[in-house]
């Protein structure tokens, strides 16, 4: 199956393409873009990968569904488009940056600009119908996203894993941590970000470990 995708990333997951699961998951997925209001927009859907490829990763944070409201989505977890409000998890990310590092919230909740660092910004899930949390679970891409974890925390030495809630600490939970830094704490949603997202002071952590090994701190 010709998927469009980031070269590197096409070439390493060329085998996934082709597999049964992957070939149902494309025909469900047409199916609801053609029948629903489906987000992000269709060519967005692989955003994340083309806007980090698989040989610059350096920080992979994964997230579960995308936004399913409106204008949000654009293929990134936990980002939303130039213009686009906050949303509350996003919000308090930022606040826990400034607490950590110092760096005011920006204007644009835009996180592309992390993400040409080296920051893989991995939903679960990469499609949902609109205003229904959750809509495309099971059809196969935790099956797709599981792989691309893998494919990195194998061909890959030293990157940092950050995994907000139990969701995705079970979806990590095979990282090898001698070889990897896997930072884990509550989700930041506002009803876990005061159980220990508020001062887990993942960026900074995060920085000191890639100094530590040689490359370029992510300017948050």
């Amino acid at each position: 199956m010709n998927v469009r995708i980031e070269p590197t990333w096409k070439e390493v997951l060329e085998d996934e393409f082709q597999k049964p699961y992957f070939e149902a998951l494309t025909r469900f997925v047409k199916e609801e873009y053609a029948s629903h209001r489906v987000f992000p927009p269709g060519s967005l859907i692989f955003n994340a990968f083309d806007k980090c490829p698989f040989d610059r990763v350096k920080v992979v944070i994964l997230g579960q569904d995308p936004y399913h409201g409106p204008g949000q989505a654009h293929g990134l977890c936990f980002s939303v488009p130039d213009g686009v409000e906050f949303p509350p998890s996003l919000q308090n990310i930022f606040t826990e940056i400034e607490s950590d590092l110092g760096i005011k919230a920006p204007r644009s909740g835009n996180l592309e600009r992390w993400a040409g660092q080296g920051v893989f910004l991995l939903n679960a899930i990469l499609t949902v119908t609109a205003h229904v949390a959750g809509s495309h679970q099971n059809q196969g891409w935790e099956i797709f996203t599981d792989r691309v974890i893998h494919l990195l925390a194998e061909n890959h030495e030293n990157l940092v894993f950050m995994l907000w809630g139990n969701y995705a600490q079970q979806k990590g939970k095979f990282i090898d941590p001698s070889r990897h830094l896997v930072l884990k704490s509550v989700h930041p949603s506002p009803l876990s970000v005061y159980r220990g997202f508020f001062g887990n002071r993942h960026f900074s952590k995060a920085n000191e470990y890639l100094q530590a090994h040689g490359k370029t701190p992510v300017a948050w």
